[in-house]
């Protein structure tokens, strides 16, 4: 059965409960890598600046405490095999589905099954979808109190 190495264990904590269950049951199945759950101001910056995410600090849901994003790869990582990305999503969104965890991967934006329709491909990408952030918005471990939540 496949585990996490410390640094995916350590990265995933850094993510929402949510997602953290959810890729807890995921590994019991397939083995990932991983890449990313909260990134910082230097992190963000820098895959602003190499292109791994169009978005500017603090405007990210990788940038939130927790994160409501996460990034993740089939094990042992390969860019060029991406059939192993959609497999992983594919098995990642029916998990989601019997836990009731609202996701969206970033393979497929708008949620219609297709990946070719889509301007921005960011198959190791998964989020959290509005609804579940405004379900947890009460709870102390998602927004302090006077926090903003960028949506």
């Amino acid at each position: 059965m496949p585990s996490f190495s410390r640094i995916s264990e350590a990265r995933l904590l850094t993510a929402h409960p949510d997602l953290q269950e959810l890729f807890k049951e995921v590994i019991k199945e397939l083995d990932f890598s991983v890449l990313y759950g909260h990134r910082d101001e230097d992190d963000q910056a820098e895959a602003f600046r190499t292109g791994a995410s169009t978005k500017r600090w603090p405007d990210s849901k990788h940038n939130q405490v927790p994160s409501l994003a996460v990034d993740v790869a089939p094990f042992p990582v390969d860019w060029n095999d991406l059939a192993r990305f959609a497999r992983l999503a594919g098995y990642v969104e029916r998990v989601a589905w019997e836990k009731a965890i609202p996701i969206r991967w970033g393979g497929d934006w708008d949620q219609d099954g297709w990946t070719k329709d889509e301007r921005l491909v960011d198959m190791p990408h998964f989020e959290l979808m509005k609804e579940v952030i405004l379900t947890n918005l009460n709870s102390p471990s998602v927004v302090s109190e006077g926090s903003e939540v960028n949506l």
